[in-house]
């Protein structure tokens, strides 16, 4: 016997106003439907079957290396229809557990208890709502015993006072779907094949339907527009949040961060407000992260300290580090213990050795700076020709002066002093002093021009 996750995605998504299919809107930096898979994906064996239907080709190209078979419903008639789809690549003994790619915040755990659940019937996902406008009912017997789904147009006034909803996940032995699917029936208010069908079903066949209750309504709430998309956003980012001060993170303000994937954090962290974390994040003891900065697949070591409105990409920071504000280091940059990168200086591809200093207005890219070297304010490394990359490298110790411009592929030595302005085209040896600048030349008795008046 094994499991097969069927995740139903073939919705259109009209309502948000979208030529992006519904599941691929994203939620903390990822499509809605990843989010759902991710949770799907740690349940043992679990093999997993996406149906989809409108922009079918858009949503199995963006999953393409994702461990996933994909069915199609060419027609959209309903959850019971779309389920069927996915039904010939289900074995008898299996069992089938059914998610919807725009119930993005599904928690594993939860399903695990309805798979526990489902091992002596059918098990059916509820949850109370305060308003349950819009949601089938779940009606039950005298003795609390689940009856039937009754969807909300085709609802009594007194079934509509339930506040125990339908949240449409369900887990069933496939030998059962097997016999009830070909039986449902489109006679209903909406023309459609509900899923929801199968529980009358089950009753009627002395299956026994049990219930799990989710304590938290957003797990199980579905997007059907960006407003919900965004409560949902709000929530999530919420839970990250909180989750962060548990773990000893001061948060200037928690209603302020933004997290779009893992964050790791040691003891005594502190961010200030509108950070934004990507991918995987690794924060060390003592690392301060000021306001406005964007962090992405990046470690930073111990006590160092990130300034406002700098950028982090895919780098590595080692302890006691400066950094900004208005920094930008890009993919590749590696920054030794000490190390500073300060106002407006762009890092990328390039080793920044222990205690060197990148202060102001500069931009490294393709180099390796020594330990202690001194970058001045306005030095370049010239190291693309239009075509290819070249490489310059930087002593330890030397001291390059403002306003320089070191034509790649070049060495400077260790020790060696570069004077400001200059244009180095060829290697400095170690201990050097090196000028590239034209002669000053004054001119005596010259008149500025004058503004022509004519």
């Amino acid at each position: 016997m094994a499991l097969v996750v069927v995740t139903l995605a073939a919705g259109k998504g009209s309502r948000m106003n979208s030529e992006l299919p519904k599941v691929l809107h994203t939620l903390a930096g990822q499509p809605m439907l990843s989010h759902v898979l991710q949770s799907a994906g740690q349940l043992p064996n679990a093999r997993q079957v996406v149906v989809v239907g409108h922009g079918a080709e858009v949503v199995q190209q963006t999953f393409a290396d994702a461990e996933v078979d994909f069915v199609i419903q060419h027609e959209q008639k309903g959850t019971g229809h779309a389920v069927a789809q996915a039904m010939p690549l289900v074995d008898t003994a299996d069992t089938v557990l059914i998610l919807y790619g725009d119930v993005p915040l599904i928690k594993t755990a939860t399903l695990a208890a309805l798979l526990e659940a489902s091992q002596s019937g059918l098990a059916l996902l509820t949850v109370d709502l305060a308003d349950p406008n819009g949601y089938g009912r779940i009606v039950r017997d005298a003795n609390g015993v689940i009856q039937e789904i009754v969807e909300h147009k085709d609802a009594s006034a007194e079934q509509r006072q339930i506040n125990e909803v339908n949240t449409g996940i369900l887990a069933v032995a496939a030998s059962h779907l097997q016999q009830w699917l070909p039986q449902l029936s489109a006679n209903n208010a909406q023309g459609e094949y509900y899923l929801t069908d199968v529980i009358a079903m089950s009753v009627a066949d002395g299956i026994p339907v049990n219930s799990i209750n989710a304590t938290d309504e957003f797990e199980v709430q579905g997007v059907n527009d960006r407003i919900q998309l965004a409560q949902l956003e709000r929530h999530f980012q919420a839970e990250q949040a909180h989750r962060l001060l548990a773990a000893g993170v001061s948060l200037a303000d928690p209603s302020r961060i933004d997290i779009r994937g893992q964050v790791t954090v040691g003891r005594d962290v502190s961010i200030d407000v509108n950070c934004v974390f990507e991918g995987d994040v690794e924060l060390a003891d003592g690392v301060t992260i000021g306001p406005n900065c964007v962090i992405r697949q990046s470690k930073i070591g111990a006590n160092s300290h990130v300034e406002s409105f700098s950028h982090i990409d895919q780098t590595y920071i080692d302890a006691n580090c400066m950094i900004g504000p208005y920094a930008r280091l890009r993919p590749g940059a590696e920054l030794a213990e000490n190390a500073k990168v300060g106002n407006f200086c762009e890092v990328k591809k390039s080793q920044i050795g222990a205690g060197a200093k990148v202060n102001h207005l500069s931009y490294i890219g393709d180099a390796s700076v020594g330990k202690n070297a001194n970058i001045g304010a306005g030095t370049i490394t010239c190291n693309y020709d239009g075509v290819n990359k070249f490489k310059t490298n930087i002593g330890n110790d030397a001291f390059i002066g403002s306003n320089t411009a070191l034509v790649a592929p070049v060495t400077i030595g260790d020790t060696a002093t570069v004077a400001a302005g200059s244009v180095i085209t060829k290697a400095v040896e170690a201990q050097d002093l090196a000028f590239g600048r034209s002669k000053q030349r004054n001119i005596s008795g010259w008149q500025r021009p004058t503004k022509n008046n004519d």
